[in-house]
């Protein structure tokens, strides 16, 4: 049975009452590609908008999408994360966002992790879309996470920092 639905098939949260509080840690990451002129252009002005310095406002805007995850995804638990960072980088045409989020709970935070670099994506969108609308938000994943029943470790594969 899935865990986020009961007997009758309706969505519930799922009770974590019982569980042990442990270190919880996850990372995911997700990548904006923007057109060539685009990134040149990007570049050229320090990665700066008439909107602002993109990097860094999107940089909080993913510590606040974190930290916001249970007002946007329904069946997640309100936690009290201990930490969140948020590491932007460009590699080519390409930024690439890395949000990293841990607590002691008893539920993981892989989704505040994806729920923040995927803020951090929109909010680069949102800063460059009078440059163009060819940029495409994509590759959104978790990397690892820690702390859990099980452990992933999706970081060879993804070139993790």
């Amino acid at each position: 049975m899935l865990s986020h639905v009961d007997d009758a098939q309706q969505p519930r949260m799922v009770d974590v009452g019982a569980k042990q509080a442990t270190q919880r840690v996850a990372q995911a990451r997700a990548r904006v590609t923007f057109p060539d002129d685009v990134a040149a252009a990007l570049h050229a002005a320090g990665y700066v908008t008439p909107k602002g310095a993109v990097l860094t406002v999107a940089h909080i805007a993913g510590v606040m999408g974190a930290k916001a995850t249970p007002q946007l995804i329904p069946l997640c638990h309100p936690l009290s994360l201990d930490k969140c960072d948020v590491v932007i980088r460009m590699e080519g045409n390409d930024a690439l966002i890395d949000c990293t989020v841990s607590c002691l709970g008893r539920t993981g935070v892989e989704m505040e992790a994806l729920t923040g670099a995927s803020i951090a994506a929109l909010t680069i969108y949102d800063m460059c879309k009078a440059m163009s609308h060819d940029i495409v938000i994509g590759d959104i994943r978790l990397i690892r996470k820690t702390g859990g029943k099980r452990d992933v470790d999706h970081s060879a594969g993804a070139g993790a920092t």
